[in-house]
């Protein structure tokens, strides 16, 4: 067990007794004691005296006791948790009449004498179909973006967008295994899976409260429990909602009724948040004003550390910064590519980049192609000009190379930027560029 599956487990043990979450000291009591620290060094670590970081210490133990059935003490704590999460699965809290999985991520109090309805809180994090994150790199600054505008200005619609590969859904699931003890309700949903917006709902209401759904009424049900949980819902591929072949961001008509959900979340009053991730932008993620609408959007760019490049048992360190710009960071790109120098030049990355050719290669013309169907015709007309220059380019000059209005290849230049297919460069005049990835693969792909 992790550090963060011990917290999540403590967390429930402790809220089934006390309906109360893990305080910043229980939280630095329970990772100390599991990291082997002292009291006094969790009391460093925490800023908090001996003696309260001791008393603390004695009351958790109390409470586990209790709730597991056995005699929990600081010195026992590690092995007794990771024998039961090893041995027993299922604990059963028969004095509070409280069952729940050890340490699941579906996790959710059944108390017979409660009332059943939205009202009554409870804990349920459903992360089945979020991704397991294994290794995370480079993200310091966005993490803390996400966190500061989501645990502290209680951000209610947030978009992480970004290019595919690029790393949006790593960042936030590590953004959700950091935080999770802060919500009373998580929900990951993929939208390549299931896109209805009733089934999702639907499936939300039954997780937390099986008993009270109205089938006539369940969108201001769901819009109640984001008023009386704190919830964090994240729908990843959201740009499967949208129309290929049109404008960036343009709902398909049987998914409209996301526009209304989005406006919604962002204008009521409400503990939750919704993080949307996408390869494409629509006009809901956007705030002119964002001291007044809680929405906030994180363009999620290349890696700029390149030391996993060494994990990737890759060799010349001094030429590793130039390979990684080649590739604009992407780190689905520079591991497609890793694989190929490791194959091919026996992992010398500077005998690779001696070739001075980029490649481009099968996952990633697919991946490419796969967005390059996306466009409308505009935004192809654009990038197959575009891709003739070897230098960015002002507006003008791609409108007296292209057959079209002013105003379309406005929209398109806006449309593309909203894919982050476009590089804006500003400087006296607003030039406009492509990456060397998406340049080679227009010009060796596309040009029919």
């Amino acid at each position: 067990m992790n550090v963060t599956e011990v917290l999540q487990c403590a967390d429930q043990l402790v809220f089934t007794k006390t309906g109360k979450h893990l305080d910043d000291v229980q939280k630095s009591v329970i990772t100390g004691v599991y990291q082997g620290k002292t009291y006094d060094e969790i009391a460093d670590d925490c800023k908090r005296s001996e003696s309260r970081v001791r008393n603390v210490g004695r009351q958790l133990w109390q409470i586990l006791s209790k709730q597991l059935g056995e005699d929990i003490n600081k010195h026992n704590f590690r092995s007794t948790i990771t024998r039961l999460n090893t041995t027993s699965p299922q604990i059963i809290n028969v004095a509070s009449n409280h069952n729940f999985n050890f340490c699941s991520s579906a996790y959710q109090p059944n108390n017979e004498n409660s009332n059943s309805n939205v009202n009554h809180k409870s804990l349920y994090h459903d992360l089945t179909l979020a991704p397991k994150i294994t290794s995370f790199y480079d993200r310091t600054t966005e993490l803390q973006t996400l966190s500061h505008w989501l645990t502290h200005q209680n951000t209610r619609l947030t978009s992480v967008l970004g290019l595919s590969g690029i790393g949006k859904t790593t960042l936030v699931k590590q953004f959700v295994d950091l935080n999770l003890q802060k919500f009373d309700v998580v929900i990951w949903k993929n939208l390549k899976l299931s896109q209805s917006l009733d089934g999702i709902i639907t499936e939300i209401l039954k997780c937390v409260n099986d008993d009270c759904i109205q089938t006539d009424n369940k969108l201001t049900q769901f819009f109640n429990l984001l008023r009386q949980q704190r919830c964090l819902i994240v729908l990843d591929d959201f740009q499967e909602l949208f129309i290929k072949g049109e404008l960036a961001g343009e709902f398909k008509t049987e998914y409209k009724n996301y526009q209304n959900l989005l406006t919604t979340i962002a204008n009521i009053e409400h503990q939750s948040s919704l993080i949307l991730i996408s390869q494409e932008q629509c006009q809901e993620m956007i705030s002119l004003d964002e001291e007044l609408y809680p929405i906030k959007c994180l363009d999620l760019q290349g890696l700029d550390n390149t030391e996993i490049l060494k994990k990737w048992g890759l060799k010349d360190d001094e030429a590793w910064a130039e390979f990684s710009d080649m590739y604009g960071g992407n780190f689905v790109d520079l591991k497609d590519i890793a694989s190929l120098i490791k194959s091919i030049f026996g992992g010398k990355v500077a005998d690779f980049l001696k070739e001075d050719s980029l490649v481009v290669t099968k996952d990633m013309k697919s991946r490419l192609t796969e967005l390059f169907k996306r466009l409308s015709p505009t935004e192809q007309q654009i990038l197959l000009q575009l891709s003739k220059f070897d230098v960015p380019v002002s507006r003008e000059d791609l409108r007296q190379s292209l057959s079209l209005s002013s105003m379309d290849l406005m929209n398109g230049l806006e449309s593309l930027r909203q894919r982050y297919l476009l590089k804006r460069i500003e400087g006296e005049q607003v030039l406009f560029d492509l990456s060397l990835v998406v340049r080679e693969y227009v010009r060796s792909c596309c040009q029919d």
